[in-house]
């Protein structure tokens, strides 16, 4: 292994991730999001249409395989099998932290993977905070270097003050500087959570400044304060990490009130926590425009390569097409409009937030 501190934890990330038990135990409250049965759908399967627009190019299906890491010793090859997978596909693919180039220039190497995706939607990631170490400019060149599509910034509060970096966990003014890198970048920026949600309140200020793709990125997948509990060997930050490992807020109510805030302004991804296709309609039916899958993804990975991520991403597909079949949609702007309903804790998150009026069918 590298003998780098941060190439060190990535490479710990994506073994305890693989290996550990570091779900939200709550879960996304996407299967209280209930479409309803079409018995007589009017539909030949064969025609429906999967077909997006995201940054600018047409997906085959609306799907991402989301940002997990980036520099471990296998990142390189994890980063091609996603893209050799994204382009067989026609699915969205983001790269792990561009952090890693930046503070290691001799490791950019791992994150050239263009022309495995060569005409895909590949965009790269890098930390909020990192824009205050950064310019706009070398953020934007960083992303020239990879060839990609746009630039995620990532959000984790909640798993920075478990790791306890110094100098992570100074959240102030990021929103500014995000604004700053949107107006660099004309736009080709995605803001995302990592798995505890974004709240209504951070929409409206994500939206404020003019964000145009937010991946919500809720709670009920993997939870990194769990996972960085499991990495520490600080007492206190351990304890940090368990007392908040089911921090967050559920990925299907984050869906339901993005869009309900944002209208159509915004392209919301909804990821966290996401494990097959009839998750990607309920996210889709529930207003999001591409559904986001990570864990997944590094399993596949690990089990075969880019032939096990490209398999197991057909299966999600029919999975998908499926839900859409028996909704009665033809395509992804029909599945919006499907009847549906909402039960249990989920809508309890809604009547408490006071918004089920605006996003109830």
């Amino acid at each position: 292994m590298r003998d780098l501190d941060i190439v060190r934890r990535k490479a710990d990330h994506l073994r305890i991730v693989a290996e550990g038990e570091v779900e939200h135990r709550e879960g996304t409250l996407l299967d209280e999001i209930h479409l309803v049965h079409q018995a007589l759908p009017e539909i030949d399967l064969d025609d429906i249409d999967t077909t997006t627009e995201f940054f600018g190019k047409t997906l085959k299906h609306p799907f991402m395989i989301t940002s997990m890491t980036g520099g471990a010793d296998y990142a390189e090859n994890l980063n091609r099998a996603i893209a050799e997978a994204g382009a067989r596909l026609g699915i969205a693919v983001a790269l792990g932290s561009q952090r890693v180039m930046l503070e290691h220039p001799e490791l950019s190497s791992d994150f050239q993977v263009r022309n495995y995706i060569p005409d895909g939607v590949l965009l790269g990631n890098i930390g909020a905070v990192q824009l205050k170490e950064y310019s706009p400019d070398q953020i934007a060149e960083v992303t020239k270097q990879i060839e990609a599509d746009g630039m995620c910034v990532h959000l984790n509060p909640a798993q920075e003050i478990v790791h306890g970096e110094k100098g992570q966990q100074d959240y102030s003014g990021l929103l500014d500087a995000i604004a700053r890198l949107i107006d660099r970048m004309n736009g080709q920026v995605l803001v995302k959570e990592t798995g505890a949600g974004i709240s209504p309140e951070t929409i409206v200020k994500l939206k404020s400044i003019g964000v145009p793709y937010i991946d919500v990125s809720g709670s009920g997948g993997t939870s990194w304060t769990r996972v960085e509990a499991y990495r520490t060997t600080d007492k206190l930050h351990e304890k940090l990490g368990m007392t908040f490992a089911d921090w967050g807020i559920p990925t299907a109510f984050c869906t339901l009130a993005a869009r309900s805030i944002c209208k159509e302004s915004v392209c919301i991804i909804s990821s966290g926590g996401l494990r097959n296709g009839l998750d990607a309609a309920r996210s889709i039916a529930a207003g999001a425009n591409v559904a986001g899958f990570a864990r997944p993804v590094l399993l596949a990975f690990l089990e075969k390569g880019a032939e096990r991520i490209t398999s197991w991403f057909e299966e999600v597909i029919a999975e998908y097409r499926s839900a859409m079949f028996l909704s009665g949609a033809r395509n992804n702007e029909e599945l919006h409009r499907v009847p549906r309903m909402y039960t249990g804790k989920l809508l309890e998150w809604l009547n408490s937030y006071e918004i089920y009026d605006r996003v109830k069918v």
